[in-house]
Order: C-alpha cells, then sequence, then structure tokens
C-alpha cells in the first residue's frame, strides 16, 4: 500500500470523522478515486485496506481523547463513584450513564445493519445519495433548532436513546456519524456546543471497540506481517493530528455558526461522487 495513499486518507479521516461529512464516505470515495485514476478494478477491499481504515479511525480516537480527556477524567470518576453510592444525580455521572445506554442503542441498532454498510463500500455512487441524505438532515436539523426558544445543555434519556440510534444508521457510509448525531441534539432541543460535545464523546466507545475488535477477530497475524506498516501508521499519525486539530477548531465554530456550509458541501459532492462513480465506475 502505497505511503502517499495512507497519507490522503489519513488527512480525510481526520478532517471528516469530526466534521458532518461522513468519514466512511470520504474514505469511500478517496480511495476508490484513487483505483479509477490508477486503472485498478473497484473491487472488494484486501485485508490491509480493511485494517488501514480501522486504524486511521484509531487515530481519531487518539485525537479525541486527548481533546477531551478532562472532560473523560471527570465523567469516569463521577460515573464510578455513582456506582458505588447508587446515586446518579451529579450532572457527570448522568452524562456517563447516557454515553453508556446511547453506546447500547447504537450497537443493537448498527450490528444487522453492518452487512449492508459492508456492501456499499463497493457501490460509490450509492453513498453519493446518502450524503446528498445527509446534507439534507443537516438542513432540517437547523431549522427545527431555531424554532425552539429553549434550548438545554445537558442531555436527558430520550435524547440519548435518540442520539444513539442516528450513531447505529450512520454505520452506513454516507450517513455522517457526528452530522446525524449533532443533528439529532440540535433538533431534540440540545444547545450547539452540547449537541457536539455529547456527539465527540459518544463516538468514543464505539470506535474504541471496533479498533479493538477488529484486530483479534478478523486480522490473519501471517498475512498481517506482510502489510506496510511504515504507511499505515505514519495514516494513523496524520488522522490524529488532523483529528485533533478538526475538533479544536470545529468546536469554535458550532458555537457560533450554522451546519448549513456543511450541508450545501454534502449535497454537491454527494451529487459529484455518484454522477462520476455511476458513468466512470
Amino acid at each position: 500500500m502505497p505511503i502517499l495513499q495512507t497519507v490522503l486518507m489519513g488527512i480525510v479521516q481526520g478532517l471528516s470523522e469530526f466534521l458532518p461529512i461522513s468519514s466512511s464516505a470520504h474514505l469511500v470515495f478517496t480511495s476508490n478515486f484513487y483505483k479509477v485514476f490508477k486503472n485498478i478494478e473497484i473491487t472488494q477491499q484486501s485485508n490491509e485496506e480493511i485494517f488501514l481504515d480501522i486504524m486511521l479511525h484509531l487515530g481519531t480516537l487518539i485525537a479525541v481523547i486527548i481533546f477531551f480527556r478532562k472532560d473523560i477524567w471527570r465523567i469516569c470518576k463521577a460515573l464510578f463513584k455513582a456506582l458505588i453510592n447508587k446515586d446518579f444525580s451529579d450532572k457527570d455521572a448522568k452524562l456517563g450513564l447516557y454515553i453508556i445506554i446511547g453506546t447500547i442503542v447504537t450497537i443493537v441498532l448498527a450490528y444487522p445493519v453492518n452487512d449492508v454498510a459492508e456492501h456499499l463500500v463497493y457501490h460509490p455512487a450509492l453513498v453519493g445519495c446518502l450524503l446528498i441524505l445527509t446534507g439534507f438532515v443537516l438542513f432540517y436539523s437547523e431549522y427545527l433548532s431555531k424554532k425552539r426558544s429553549e434550548k438545554s445543555d445537558m442531555p436527558n434519556l430520550k435524547q440519548s436513546i435518540l442520539i444513539g440510534l442516528t450513531q447505529g444508521l450512520a454505520v452506513l457510509p454516507g450517513f455522517s456519524r457526528s452530522g446525524w448525531t449533532i443533528a439529532t441534539g440540535l433538533f431534540s432541543g440540545l444547545n450547539r456546543e452540547c449537541a457536539a460535545r455529547y456527539s465527540f464523546l459518544l463516538s468514543i466507545p464505539i470506535i474504541l471497540g471496533a479498533s479493538m475488535v477488529y484486530p483479534l477477530i478478523e486480522i490473519d497475524v501471517a498475512e498481517a506481517v506482510t502489510y506496510n506498516w511504515a504507511a499505515i501508521i505514519l495514516g494513523t499519525l496524520v488522522s490524529a493530528v488532523v483529528g485533533y486539530f478538526c475538533i479544536k477548531y470545529f468546536m469554535k465554530f458550532i458555537s457560533k455558526f450554522s451546519l448549513n456550509i456543511f450541508a450545501w458541501y454534502c449535497i454537491i459532492v454527494g451529487i459529484f461522487t455518484a454522477a462520476f462513480f455511476y458513468f466512470f465506475s
């Protein structure tokens, strides 16, 4: 696997994991654009390509853990104390509990949808269509959010379940995980910063689980020895660095501005990629 390809995919993953534009869709587009321009047939991904995708997500997991390290430590302490005292009145303990509930809901929905998601990787034109739908979801969430006079800075149980459900749907490439979870937070009544913060914190258990489960269950150690580990590690580091700065500036952006610019981006890129891969793949 060429180093140039892994670096490009690391940059794409770092930017698109936290921006509401679907990292999985952009990894599909980047990989398949590379194959089209290199005259490589768009076929099933190799095990090395699948493993690279996992490692790139691990890079962005490192980014979100570093950025929210103080929040994570505070939530873990409060949750541990609440479990001992059986008292979840503390705000951080409630947040930790809601992250667990949201994660469980995500797993329940994502598991049966995962087979469809794996199939879509080889149909980038369809992924482009799903990205267009993400754009309309972002527009609609902004419209409903503006109609609400009161907004919460803390999710409740119902909101946690709804956001967990949309995170489960976002296993489909083209359905942006951050986009759908932030949008759900907005139209269900969360303020902008809370919706983004909860979305990023909710991503940690899922990405962590995927990064651990796949290597332990699927990876062939004998085959893994042949991988281009220098390229994979470099791509992972790039995704971590780019992801960290993406979170930093996106949190500032979303507190002041709407998601409409990302909605337009999703629609335009979705139309272009759907048309391109329909005619040229």
